[in-house]
C-alpha cells in the first residue's frame, strides 16, 4: 500500500487533440491536457502521410530543393 500523504492525487482529466478528438485518461496533472497529435491523426496509427506544418517551415523547404531541382 502508498504511505498516505506523500503521493498527488490521480485524477480523470480530459485530453482534448488538434484534430477534434478527445478521450478521457487519468493523470496527476491538474485540469485539462491540450495536445496537437493523438492516435486517431498521427500518420503511424492511421496509415496516412499528413504534413504538419509548422511556421511555413514544410513550404520552405520545397521552395529551396524546387529551385535546385530546376536548376539541374
Amino acid at each position: 500500500m502508498p504511505k498516505q500523504g506523500i503521493h498527488p492525487d490521480y485524477v480523470a482529466v480530459k485530453v482534448h487533440c488538434s484534430c477534434g478528438h478527445s478521450f478521457e485518461t487519468r493523470s496527476t496533472h491538474k485540469g485539462n491536457i491540450g495536445v496537437e497529435i493523438c492516435s486517431n491523426c498521427h500518420p503511424f496509427f492511421t496509415g496516412k502521410q499528413r504534413l504538419v506544418d509548422t511556421a511555413g517551415r514544410v513550404e520552405r523547404f520545397r521552395r529551396k530543393y524546387a529551385e535546385k531541382a530546376a536548376a539541374k
